[in-house]
C-alpha cells in the first residue's frame, strides 16, 4: 500500500503503507527510545498524536501484548524508517504490522524520520494527516485541523465506571486522565488499597470513599481542560495529601495558583535528564508530555520546585511539605524507560501516608 504524510507547513511525503487503510489526524510528535514500542503505542498520553520514532527500526521483537499500557493502541498512527516482519521473541504472538492493522491504525513507513525530526526540533511539533491506501489532500487536511489544546483528549482514555484495585494499605483515590497500567501495577505493589475513579467524577463522588490521598495520573492534551480534576485538587489541598505523575503535576499547579504553556516540541522519550536541586544527583528518566509548568508562577503557591530538567530547565517535579504534595513530571514507573526514579518515588508515597 502506498502511504502519504502531510504537514500543516506544506511538507508531503509518500512511503510504504501499512497497518489498516484509512486518513487519520493528528499532532506529528517524536519519541527517542531504542525499545518499547509496545509500551509507547499504548500509552493513554499519546492520543490525539501521530508518533513518530527516531530509532530507525520497529518491530524486530514483535508484539506480545505482555507490556500494553492501555486495552489498545492509543496513537492515532505510527511513523518510522523501517518495520521488521520476521520478528524474532519467544513471546512474540503477531508483527507490528498485524498490531495495527488488528487496531484499525494505520502506519507509514520508508521515510526520512532523521529529517522529520529535525524539522520538529526547529519548527514545533506539527499538525499532519496520514492517507494510507486511500486519495486524499493531506498537507490540506493536517492545515484544517485544530489545536491539540482545544480537543478533549482526556474522555476518550478514561474509565468509564470507577473500579477497585484491593490492598490492605491506605485508601488512595486514583483520578484516570489516562493511566497507564504501569503506574497502577507499582501502586498495588505498595499495598495501597486503590479507587480507580473516571475523570469527570465529583468531588462528593470521591469523598464517599474517605481516601487518605487523591493521586492525579498521567494523560493527553491540554491540563486546563481537566476541570473537575481542578476541583478536585482545590478541595483536598491541606486535608489530604496529594500525588502526581506528568500531566497530574499540571493540574495540580493549575489548581494552586500556577501557570502552564506548550512546550516547542514537548519531551518524549527514555533519556531524559532530571537534577535533583538538594542531592544535586542527576536522573536519567522516561517521559511522555507536550506541556510544562511556567517557574515563575509558582510563586505564592505554597509549592516548591525539586527538581529541574537538565536539559532545558523545565520543571520536573514540586513538593509542598504544608500541603502534602509531591508530583513528578517525568514518569518514574518507566515502562519504557530507566527505572532510575521508581523506588524513590513510589516510596515517597509510602512514607508519607505511613506518616500521618
Amino acid at each position: 500500500m502506498i502511504g502519504v504524510l502531510g504537514l500543516e507547513d506544506g511538507t508531503r511525503l509518500e512511503g510504504v503503507g501499512f497497518g489498516a487503510p484509512g486518513v487519520v489526524s493528528g499532532e506529528l510528535v517524536f519519541t527517542t527510545i531504542m525499545s518499547g514500542y509496545e509500551e509507547a503505542l499504548t500509552d493513554p498520553s499519546y492520543n490525539g498524536q501521530i508518533l513518530m520514532f527516531t530509532y530507525p527500526l520497529m518491530g524486530n521483537y514483535g508484539v506480545s501484548g505482555d507490556h500494553f499500557q492501555s486495552d489498545h493502541m492509543c496513537t492515532t498512527a505510527l511513523v518510522c524508517r523501517e518495520i521488521w516482519d520476521r520478528p524474532h521473541h519467544h513471546r512474540s504472538t503477531r508483527t507490528i504490522a498485524r498490531f495495527l492493522e488488528d487496531e484499525g491504525r494505520p502506519g507509514i513507513y520508508g521515510l526520512d524520520t532523521r529529517m522529520l525530526t529535525i524539522k520538529i526540533r526547529r519548527q514545533g511539533a506539527m499538525k499532519a494527516a496520514l492517507a494510507v491506501g486511500e486519495e486524499a489532500d493531506v498537507v490540506e487536511l493536517a492545515k484544517e485541523q485544530p489545536s491539540i489544546s482545544s480537543l478533549d483528549l482526556i474522555s476518550g482514555v478514561t474509565c468509564k465506571e470507577p473500579y477497585n484495585i484491593y490492598g490492605k494499605g491506605p485508601k488512595i483515590v486514583v483520578v484516570d486522565l489516562g493511566i497507564k497500567k504501569s503506574i497502577l501495577n507499582e501502586l498495588s505493589r505498595k499495598g495501597f488499597d486503590i479507587t480507580v475513579v473516571p475523570a469527570d467524577t465529583p468531588v462528593s463522588e470521591m469523598e464517599k470513599c474517605k481516601p487518605d490521598a487523591v493521586f492525579l495520573s498521567n494523560g493527553p492534551g491540554d491540563p486546563g481542560r481537566a476541570v473537575k480534576a481542578i476541583e478536585a485538587v482545590k478541595c483536598f489541598a491541606g486535608e489530604i495529601p496529594l500525588f502526581g505523575i506528568c500531566l497530574g503535576l499540571q493540574i495540580i499547579a493549575l489548581a494552586l495558583g500556577a501557570e502552564t504553556y506548550k512546550l516547542k516540541f514537548g519531551h518524549h522519550g527514555g533519556n531524559q535528564p532530571v537534577k535533583d536541586l538538594a542531592s544535586g544527583v542527576v536522573y536519567i528518566t522516561s517521559q511522555n508530555h507536550n506541556f510544562a509548568l511556567v517557574p515563575d508562577s509558582l510563586e505564592g503557591t505554597e509549592l516548591k520546585i525539586t527538581q529541574l530538567n537538565a536539559n532545558d530547565g523545565t520543571v520536573e517535579a514540586i513538593k509542598s511539605d504544608p500541603l502534602d504534595v509531591l508530583a513528578v513530571q517525568y514518569h518514574p514507573e518507566a515502562r519504557p524507560g530507566p527505572h532510575c526514579t521508581t523506588e524513590i518515588f513510589f516510596d515517597s508515597v509510602s512514607k508519607t501516608l505511613k506518616g500521618r
